[in-house]
């Protein structure tokens, strides 16, 4: 049930230990990745040494949160797309994103965002987000979630229950949302909603309290919200991934090894650690210790393992031999990624002109 990150370009023996363990899956940050040949060769050893299957995950939504640099096509934040408003040009960035990525070994992009972007101090989606109405996010988000599935990159709708209406980071803080379920059901849930319908492989959760819903845990813990609302209301049958589990808002108030046995006992079928494999190990033990005493927890956890299985044999890749990389940066994707950057649109988000060797500004979480 665990996904996990690690330092470095290059396998670390704490990854190796990690896999060893049975760990279901990995992700990767900036910190990983140099070139597309290196981003090849990592992938390939990782999933050599599980020698299982193993989905190797990456945040590519566009915009500051592209994990891989140049030549990998970069593409204006999702708020660009969101007002010009074309689905179908939404729907090609997706499948550069997923023929990129799969090039290199990925198997899930962790995207699209799926908040809806309604306050103006929001810290950590802004731009991220298509846009502040509810009815664009919806087709915006689809289109990019249907371009990545097309290609047979796993999409993965986040941060549900929604992180658009927050002036806090949950990087760094809880942030509580004090919305009646009305207001829920009108702003936030739609696009989920649709996600749900659409056949979205993931939906990741946000470590944030939602009060109308659970009033006492975030809603990558809440039973309420991850097997009643998300799996029994919306029907989602497809993984649930939690945000990262080493961020503050769980941290600072749950602590990792707290927030895993009640994530998994609420329904969540991925654990995501992405830092430290001290946290990781312990995170594990104190798994395995809680299932031993709770048959119900032992149940929850084979349906997590069902659907990670199910997951694997529509998504997961074995590792790539010799990949055709050529389709990294191509004319085509570069001519859709010039016409992003020369639109109208770009002005507001401020002096963007299409680079390709300039991708680190991008990079800056």
């Amino acid at each position: 049930m665990f996904w996990v990150g690690f330092q470095g370009t290059t396998p670390s023996d704490d990854l190796m230990r990690l896999l060893d363990r049975g760990v279901g899956g990995v992700i990767l940050f900036a910190r990983n990745i140099e070139s597309p040949g290196q981003a090849v060769a990592l992938t390939r050893q990782i999933k050599q040494h599980a020698g299982r299957p193993l989905p190797v995950s990456i945040d590519h939504e566009g915009g500051r949160v592209m994990r891989v640099q140049s030549p990998f096509t970069q593409t204006p934040p999702m708020r660009v797309l969101g007002k010009i408003g074309d689905e179908e040009l939404v729907h090609q960035v997706g499948r550069i994103f997923a023929r990129e990525l799969r090039a290199v070994g990925f198997d899930m992009n962790l995207a699209p965002v799926l908040d809806v972007d309604t306050h103006a101090d929001n810290p950590v989606i802004a731009a991220r987000s298509f846009a502040s109405e509810v009815d664009r996010v919806t087709r915006m988000g689809l289109a990019l979630m249907r371009g990545l599935q097309s290609e047979g990159m796993a999409a993965c709708a986040k941060h549900f229950p929604g992180h658009g209406d927050t002036n806090e980071d949950s990087h760094k803080n809880l942030p509580r949302v004090s919305h009646d379920l009305a207001r829920l059901n009108d702003i936030e849930l739609p696009p989920f909603r649709a996600a749900c319908r659409a056949g979205v492989a993931g939906v990741m959760t946000a470590h944030i309290v939602y009060e109308a819903l659970d009033s006492r845990y975030p809603a990558t813990m809440s039973k309420r919200i991850i097997d009643g609302l998300l799996r029994k209301e919306m029907g989602f049958d497809g993984l649930v991934i939690s945000d990262d589990l080493e961020m503050k808002a769980i941290t600072d108030h749950f602590g990792v090894n707290q927030a895993v046995v009640i994530g998994a006992a609420a329904g969540a079928d991925c654990l995501l650690a992405c830092h430290h494999p001290d946290v990781m190990h312990s995170a594990i033990e104190t798994l395995i210790r809680a299932a031993e005493k709770d048959d119900s927890l032992v149940e929850m956890i084979a349906a997590a393992n069902r659907r990670q299985d199910a997951f694997n044999k529509q998504y997961t890749r074995p590792p790539q031999q010799d990949p055709d990389l050529s389709i990294i940066g191509c004319d085509e994707h570069r001519r859709i990624a010039e016409r992003l950057f020369s639109h109208e649109a770009c002005a507001d988000e401020g002096n963007m002109a299409y680079d390709p060797t300039d991708s680190r500004r991008w990079l800056d979480i």
